[in-house]
């Protein structure tokens, strides 16, 4: 199902602020050579991220999921000075790729790459955080959430990537076990009064999600 009218994706890219070079270099990189391109988040949402941690100034901000780095690097513009990025990654070759994109922004200071099972890699982690960034495996979706949200900080934001899922969930049945996990995880956050939540129609669908 096509979400998005790509004319209209385009005229929103055109009258948006342009990221980077390197993050375009990505882009092209990721298009040219990965199977599963359409992962990226790309240059709309990027720069969504990108101006929402501008505006919160995150002092730790955790990923789950890293794919090329590219929503690393853009969410990582709003860090404070002595701000640090976790970002997690399953897959060893998308890490070393991203590690290396890392290293020639000169982020890699910044931005802390773990790599392996995010389940098992988040408990250890002792930090209280800003930003959540979920964009890793879809059935993990609602157990990443549980996890996460007691170590998110009052006001702080957790954002979910994929929440439309490519349409799969304004099926009338929903099919697939991703899907049906995305349509779970929404319903979870939905029901949970404990946040404020926002699901925005960009891209494959975000969910900004609140700490009250």
């Amino acid at each position: 199902m096509e979400l998005i009218d790509p004319l209209a994706q385009a005229y929103a890219e055109k009258y948006s602020s342009k990221l980077t070079p390197l993050l375009d270099e990505i882009e092209a990189y990721t298009s040219a050579h990965h199977p599963e391109a359409h992962m990226l988040s790309g240059p709309l949402q990027g720069k969504v991220l990108e101006l929402m941690s501008s505006l919160l100034r995150p002092r730790r901000i955790l990923e789950i999921g890293t794919f090329m780095g590219y929503s690393a690097l853009c969410l990582a513009e709003g860090l404070v000075e002595d701000g640090r990025l976790h970002t997690i990654e399953l897959r060893e070759e998308d890490a070393g790729r991203a590690a290396e994109y890392f290293r020639r922004a000169n982020r890699d200071d910044r931005i802390i790459l773990h790599r392996g099972n995010a389940l098992a890699i988040i408990p250890a982690l002792n930090e209280v955080w800003d930003i959540v960034f979920i964009d890793a495996d879809k059935v993990s979706y609602g157990e990443y959430y549980r996890l996460v949200l007691p170590r998110v900080r009052q006001g702080g934001l957790i954002i979910a990537d994929n929440v439309l899922f490519h349409g799969q969930v304004l099926e009338p049945e929903i099919q697939g076990k991703s899907a049906k996990a995305i349509q779970a995880f929404n319903e979870l956050v939905s029901a949970d009064e404990t946040v404020e939540k926002v699901m925005l129609t960009i891209r494959d669908g975000l969910f900004f999600i609140r700490k009250k």
